[in-house]
């Protein structure tokens, strides 16, 4: 797992995913999403352009960021997810929590 992270905003960071969100990788994103938001940063878009793959352990890294961010006074956001990922959001209903939007830099442009 690949993660860009790119301050995009005022307290808005985008990080950049790439490879598979699984057990193996969601320590090192639960870890990045933390030292996002304890930076300063309490909006976090997740581009999810380029994950292939995302199981429950990375499902539980982004709640689990959610979490993170809302107890900072911010938000997380998901961007582009793939067919499979968006497949797993909306078979555990996960997508009632976190709406995907077109592109990450515009999930806080509201």
């Amino acid at each position: 797992m690949k993660i860009h992270t790119k301050i995009v905003g005022d307290h808005v960071a985008v990080l950049k995913l790439e490879g598979k969100l699984n057990m193996v990788s969601a320590p090192k994103i639960r870890d990045e999403i933390h030292a996002t938001v304890t930076a300063g940063n309490h909006k976090v878009a997740i581009d999810l352009t380029d994950v292939d793959f995302i199981d429950s352990s990375g499902l539980g890294a982004l709640i689990n960021g959610l979490k993170t961010a809302r107890q900072a006074g911010g938000d997380l956001r998901i961007a582009c997810p793939t067919a499979q990922v968006r497949m797993v959001l909306e078979l555990t209903n996960i997508d009632r929590v976190l709406k995907a939007y077109e592109n990450a830099e515009s999930a806080f442009s509201d």
